[in-house]
């Protein structure tokens, strides 16, 4: 293996664990010198499975219509105005997958976004109701 090879490697490994300190090193002996690196790291699931996600992100700029993308693009402007007033992720308000239905709608309405598939009564309650009413001032503007 080539010592580009191992870079990446050793890279990749970093990336992918949680790093919790690195001992170093540096050896020399009568006919050569060298660093030796000691990781202490946890394993990190999270990371590798944030890193897969971001593989498998979808663009919803090509799975939408030009016109259902300016509302999905105006709903996330809206949902990222509710989830910092309520101190939350904007995805613990809706989720992409949620606004992107959203947008594929006729008409926005509680009686319509209700039959969304991760939207229930509580969901609509907090967040539902505000979001449509923000779009609403938004599209009479």
């Amino acid at each position: 293996m080539d010592a580009a090879n191992e870079l990446e490697d050793l890279n990749r490994f970093i990336m992918s664990n949680k790093v919790l300190d690195i001992k170093r090193k540096f050896y020399t002996t009568s006919e050569d010198a060298y660093w030796s690196f000691c990781i202490r790291y946890i394993e990190s699931k999270a990371l590798m499975n944030e890193q897969f996600s971001k593989k498998n992100k979808i663009d919803y700029k090509t799975v939408l219509s030009e016109d259902q993308f300016v509302v999905f693009s105006k709903l996330r402007e809206f949902r990222k105005i509710i989830a910092q007033e309520e101190g939350v992720p904007a995805y613990a308000v809706f989720i992409d997958e949620e606004l992107s239905e959203m947008a594929k709608l006729s008409e926005l309405s509680s009686s319509t976004i209700i039959n969304i598939s991760g939207i229930g009564e509580k969901k609509l309650e907090k967040y539902g109701n505000k979001l449509i009413e923000m779009y609403l001032n938004y599209r009479s503007l």
